[in-house]
């Protein structure tokens, strides 16, 4: 749209507002001259008449009522995107309330939300890290952090930040003591480790030629704490199936033993979640983009550490 259209349009909403050219004009700061050039232009366009004119008022037609709710609706549009440019340049301050997986939150969460509160002084944060299932609506949160594919929900926009992949491992002395299952059936008769969530236990997938493949048990040990699960594998208890983010590093140390990678399902997405609003809040806008910039193309417990003194 060109934008002496863009004046016509408006003075023409403003006409019918204000009921008379005149007062148009004077609300726009324009001259009553121009107002009524605009409105004949807009007729000309259009070949139809938008108004019906008297000395004393002013109404609209049938076609000018049409326009006129199309036209005040791209201006009330225009006027918000000033608000939301004008918002940029805003300051976040309040209470940052954030809820992700406890272990994730803690690890890789809470160093990017430290620096940013070191950024935005004005700024406070209320954290939640657990592994229950959070209603982040109801809960009153302004972000959450999930895992996998999200449920829809019109309350919720998502953003993709990263990816995970479910790894199953042990360590060396067990798989030593009492071998290494070759198949996923074959987990059966090895200890496993299960996490016990809030609603239920979260069962082992993979993928094989015949298809998905569930492996449900019976588990030797269920824990509600995915550190706690890390560790008991880690000791030699039994096997484990837990997301890379928690396993890279004790794979990397010598700790664990990746197993049945032949087997394993595609990688799941991290996503952060956040209220379907028309105008966030700086704080929730900025720090989903500082979160975002922060962890790039590459998933921090992804990148290759150097050693400093080298």
């Amino acid at each position: 749209m060109e934008i002496n259209r863009i004046g016509d349009l408006s003075a023409f909403v403003s006409s019918v507002k204000q009921g008379s050219y005149t007062k148009a004009a004077k609300h726009l700061g324009l001259s009553r001259s121009a107002i009524g050039k605009s409105i004949v232009r807009l007729e000309q366009q259009m070949n139809v008449r938008l108004l019906n004119r008297t000395t004393r008022s002013l109404s609209l037609t049938d076609e000018g009522r049409i326009l006129f709710d199309y036209c005040k609706q791209i201006l009330e549009d225009l006027d918000e995107i000033d608000q939301v440019m004008a918002t940029r340049r805003v300051h976040p301050t309040g209470t940052l309330k954030i809820t992700a997986p406890h272990s994730l939150g803690h690890q890789y969460i809470l160093p990017v939300l430290h620096d940013f509160l070191k950024k935005w002084s004005d700024l406070n944060a209320d954290i939640s890290f657990t592994d229950r299932f959070v209603d982040v609506i109801e809960e009153g949160f302004d972000i959450g952090i999930r895992i996998g594919e999200p449920k829809d929900d019109s309350r919720l926009l998502t953003r993709t930040i990263g990816w995970q992949s479910m790894q199953t491992c042990a360590s060396p002395q067990y798989l030593q003591l009492h071998g290494c299952p070759q198949t996923p059936q074959d987990l059966l008769q090895f200890n496993t480790i299960f996490f016990n969530g809030s609603f239920n236990r979260k069962n082992w997938k993979f993928k094989t030629d015949q298809g998905p493949y569930i492996f449900e048990g019976p588990e030797k040990m269920k824990i509600d704490s995915s550190d706690a699960i890390l560790a008991s594998a880690i000791s030699g208890f039994g096997i484990i199936q837990l997301p890379s983010y928690l396993t890279k590093k004790s794979i990397d140390r010598g700790e664990l033993v990746p197993i049945l990678e032949e087997y394993a399902v595609s990688d799941e997405p991290i996503r952060i979640i956040y209220p379907s609003k028309k105008h966030l809040s700086p704080r929730i806008r900025m720090f989903i983009d500082f979160l975002t910039e922060q962890w790039t193309d590459i998933p921090p417990w992804e990148r290759i550490e150097t050693d400093p003194n080298l």
